[in-house]
C-alpha cells in the first residue's frame, strides 16, 4: 500500500498533467483537508518531490490567501538537455542533485527506467567510495559522460 506522501505526489502530478499550461495553483489547507493530513505533510511532499532538479518550479505564498504554485519545467530538445546538464552539473555534484537530474530525464522520457537505474547505481555514494570533494567531482564527470553517451552529442 502506498503512503500518503506518494498519493499526494501522484495527485499533484495528475492535475499538473491535465493543466493546459503546465501550472497549478493550490491552497495548502485545502490539500491537507482533502487528504486528511496536516499542512506540513503537504510542505514535505512539495519540498522533497517537486524540486528544480526534478523539473519543477515551486512558488509559495503564506498567509490567509496563501497558495502554492507548481510549474513543470519541460526540456524541449536534446540540445536544451545538454545545456541544462552542463549548467546543473558543473564541476561537482552531490548525490541528491544527481538523482534529481536522472529523475527529470526519466520523467521526460529522454532515458528509460533501466538507464535511470544504471545511472543511479553508478553515481551512488557507496559505489564512489571517495572522500569529499573528490567524490562529487568524480560523480559530476561520470554523470556528464554517461548522459552524453546516452543522449548523443
Amino acid at each position: 500500500m502506498r503512503n500518503v506522501s506518494d498519493i499526494i505526489e501522484q495527485y499533484l502530478k495528475n492535475i499538473l498533467q491535465q493543466s493546459p499550461d503546465g501550472v497549478v495553483e493550490l491552497q495548502r489547507s485545502e490539500l491537507a483537508e482533502k487528504f486528511q493530513c496536516v499542512p506540513s505533510q503537504i510542505n514535505y511532499v512539495i519540498s522533497t518531490r517537486f524540486t528544480l532538479e526534478k523539473g519543477y518550479l515551486v512558488e509559495s505564498k503564506r498567509g490567509g490567501g496563501g497558495y502554492i504554485r507548481i510549474q513543470r519545467v519541460e526540456l524541449p530538445s536534446k540540445e536544451a538537455i545538454h545545456v541544462h546538464i552542463f549548467r546543473t552539473v558543473g564541476m561537482e555534484l552531490d548525490q541528491a542533485s544527481a538523482e534529481g537530474i536522472i529523475y527529470q530525464l526519466e520523467e521526460g522520457r529522454f532515458i528509460t527506467a533501466r538507464e535511470a537505474n544504471l545511472l543511479r547505481a553508478a553515481v551512488a555514494r557507496d559505489v564512489l567510495n571517495l572522500k569529499l570533494p573528490l567524490r562529487d567531482e568524480v560523480r559530476a564527470r561520470l554523470l556528464k559522460a554517461m548522459l552524453i553517451a546516452l543522449l548523443g552529442k
